[in-house]
């Protein structure tokens, strides 16, 4: 797939960028659970915050397919400071840029994209997670806002982003009516922290619970109109989508480039293990999947605002990378053998870190739903362009 000048120019710093200021503190963040802030405030001093907003908002004004490029070297890096920067620019921040009013993007959006601010995104609840209609979390209106209450779980930053997009429903409303979205400050007086779940992988994004237990948010910070909440959702998590694909892609290339790395060094039998029939089929079987990866994270890139194939793009995209990943880092172990298996050769966490991409943001399973209904419609079946 061709980039433009501007997309590989990206690319090319990015990963420069990374390699010197992000990925030499990766693993000892891992170990210590420290959450990746300084590499967002870095990332923003760069220019890697808010790229697809426009200049004049204060954006990149760059395209989405870049973005998407600087998702997936951060991840080859720091799979951890990777999630974090998604969660932030494709559900964060972009909500705001896409549905704030002119008032609302003037008030937040600089301090996002300096990353001065990290954003977070808190739509699932313990009851509701494939099936974000079922949330329960109720915003009571009331003179000059709303008091929210409720919980969400299994939010990235939870206790750490300074901001959180926090969807709730209007009283006696049900499934995706009444359904709305508002922006929750950190220290808003009533909005409490569950503590930091202990996770397989990804040790310094932090994720844990939301406790909203009245806290007032004037209407000033009600994002897009009330009831809009549903669709938002299922909008920016389309883009969201594209994100953990290019995560899922940044660890597997770096899987890859661990396993030849360590093929042609290591020795049995006489000769480098790369000689050996099924060590090459490992390794050809990796390269060809990041390729046919990057294809349709880059596809899904690039119509991201199509409405007729966007979803099944990205939906498409994530099912196929995060798979991948998971596959191949699993049989990145296996070229390694038994270091693989020990936390000094790193490939043994680029499998832990992987396994999530097939769960958050819609299990492979409710990928593989949407992308069914989108065929059975009729209207978004997949098409060879010249």
């Amino acid at each position: 797939m061709e980039f433009t000048e501007d997309e590989q120019a990206i690319a090319d710093a990015v990963r420069q960028l990374v390699a010197t200021a992000i990925a030499p503190t990766s693993d000892q963040n891992d170990r210590d659970q420290v959450y990746p802030r300084e590499n967002l405030r870095v990332l923003g001093q760069h220019g890697y915050l808010g790229m697809t907003v426009p200049a004049e908002e204060g954006g990149g004004g760059t395209s989405y397919l870049a973005q998407t490029l600087v998702v997936e070297a951060i991840a080859y890096g720091d799979p951890a400071t990777a999630v974090v920067y998604e969660v932030h620019n494709s559900l964060h921040l972009e909500a705001i840029h896409r549905y704030g009013t002119e008032a609302q993007k003037a008030r937040w959006l600089p301090s996002l994209i300096a990353g001065q601010h990290i954003g977070a995104f808190a739509l699932t609840e313990p009851d509701a997670g494939s099936n974000a209609a079922a949330l329960a979390t109720v915003a009571e209106p009331g003179e000059g806002g709303y008091r929210l209450r409720g919980g969400k779980v299994f939010i990235t930053g939870a206790g750490e982003a300074d901001r959180y997009l926090v969807f709730a429903r209007l009283p006696g409303t049900s499934g995706r009516d009444g359904i709305t979205a508002f922006v929750v400050d950190k220290e808003a007086p009533g909005l409490s922290y569950g503590r930091a779940e202990e996770k397989m992988g990804l040790h310094a994004a932090k994720t844990g619970a939301l406790l909203l237990d009245q806290v007032m948010v004037p209407t000033s910070d009600r994002l897009g109109v009330e009831g809009a909440g549903y669709d938002m959702a299922l909008r920016l998590l389309e883009g969201g989508r594209i994100g953990i694909a290019a995560q899922a892609l940044g660890m597997l290339g770096r899987a890859l480039d661990l396993s030849l790395t360590y093929a042609r060094t290591r020795k049995q039998f006489g000769q480098a293990i790369g000689r050996f029939e099924a060590v090459q089929f490992k390794l050809a079987d990796m390269a060809t999947d990041l390729h046919a990866g990057r294809l349709l994270a880059y596809d899904a890139a690039r119509v991201r605002d199509d409405a007729q194939r966007g979803r099944m793009a990205a939906a498409m995209a994530k099912l196929f990378c995060s798979e991948a990943a998971v596959r191949h880092c699993l049989a990145a172990i296996q070229v390694h053998g038994g270091y693989g298996y020990m936390r000094e050769y790193q490939v043994e966490r680029l499998l832990r870190d992987a396994k999530v991409t097939e769960i958050y943001e819609g299990t492979s399973e409710i990928m593989r739903l949407v992308i069914g209904s989108q065929l059975l419609r009729g209207d978004a079946a997949p098409r060879l362009e010249a």
